[in-house]
């Protein structure tokens, strides 16, 4: 399977151009929303598929009253559909789990020993399916939501080898409609793509030059000597000021997608502190370029498309 890519739709296999595209392409000409995940451990099991179930969900909850435009093919950007949350949740899951259960087992059928494989789940549809109803129900949303599921190989990179890490740069502000994940940013972005220096391989998202929000692709986070008169009180986890760093990424409700590996970051550091050789509390503010304790900085390398 290593040079093929598997493209469903509705659990059913596409043979058009579309699914001979690569994955960026196929998103840029499809409005939706979408996640993208990986196998692991000879793709016995998905990487936080239930976070990113979920995350699906909100998306698409998300866009459908704020931003339709971005979710369904119309000319009507004024829609918007009064459906409640655990009703995305339920019809999203149903459909998605249906889409997965077809696909993958064609996927590992034709999997080479021990490839591990990406997987892209992407949730849209036309909006004209809704005309003529005033009340949305699940069996609606099934029947109006198109769900496509892309898969292909996947090679993780080595950690600890030098040249792998993460070279950045500042190059642009921050999204709209941060707080869900849909495929227009993978059209959006290009510009952005354009100014990229050689040898960055990803680009920093800012509203003023010097606070960061979030990569293009991935969430960014910081690592920093701990001023205990400036940050007392601020880390919630660490009332008595015992910790010598603290981890900074930006706060979700400034303009940066809930991502599945930032929630990770932030749990594992608020669990696991007291068997780290120096305590690292975790912080929900903009990291800075201009702070002096600036000690580390590191982005995850695989978030999304």
């Amino acid at each position: 399977m290593s040079s093929s890519r598997f493209l469903f739709r509705n659990g059913t296999v596409l043979h058009s151009s579309d699914a001979a595209a690569p994955i960026t392409t196929f998103l840029e000409s499809h409005p939706g929303a979408y996640t993208t995940t990986r196998t692991h451990h000879t793709a016995s099991c998905l990487l936080f598929w239930e976070r990113h179930v979920n995350r699906l969900a909100d998306s698409i909850r998300i866009l459908s009253n704020s931003a339709p435009k971005l979710l369904f093919q119309s000319n009507n950007h004024r829609l918007s559909l009064p459906v409640t949350s655990p009703m995305w949740e339920s019809a999203v899951r149903a459909l998605v789990d249906d889409s997965m259960n077809e696909a993958l087992p064609i996927a590992m059928n034709e999997r080479r020993g021990g490839e591990e494989l990406s997987v892209t789940v992407l949730v849209c549809g036309s909006s004209g399916r809704f005309n003529g109803f005033e009340y949305v129900d699940e069996e609606l949303m099934r029947e109006a939501l198109d769900v496509y599921v892309s898969v292909g190989c996947y090679v993780p990179r080595a950690f600890d080898v030098r040249g792998n890490g993460a070279r950045l740069a500042v190059v642009g502000q921050g999204r709209d409609v941060a707080n869900a994940k849909y495929s227009d940013w993978v059209r959006l972005r290009k510009p952005l793509e354009k100014l990229r220096p050689p040898s960055v391989t990803e680009l920093l998202l800012s509203n003023d030059g010097d606070h960061i929000l979030e990569g293009c692709v991935t969430n960014f986070f910081v690592v920093c000597r701990k001023d205990n008169d400036e940050a007392k009180g601020t880390c919630l986890h660490d009332q008595n000021n015992t910790c010598a760093f603290e981890v900074q990424t930006a706060p979700i409700q400034d303009g940066v997608l809930p991502g599945i590996i930032r929630q990770i970051v932030m749990d594992l550091f608020i669990s696991h502190s007291e068997f780290m050789s120096a305590k690292i509390c975790p912080r929900s503010m903009f990291p800075s370029l201009q702070q002096e304790k600036f000690f580390e900085a590191f982005s995850n390398v695989h978030r999304s498309c």
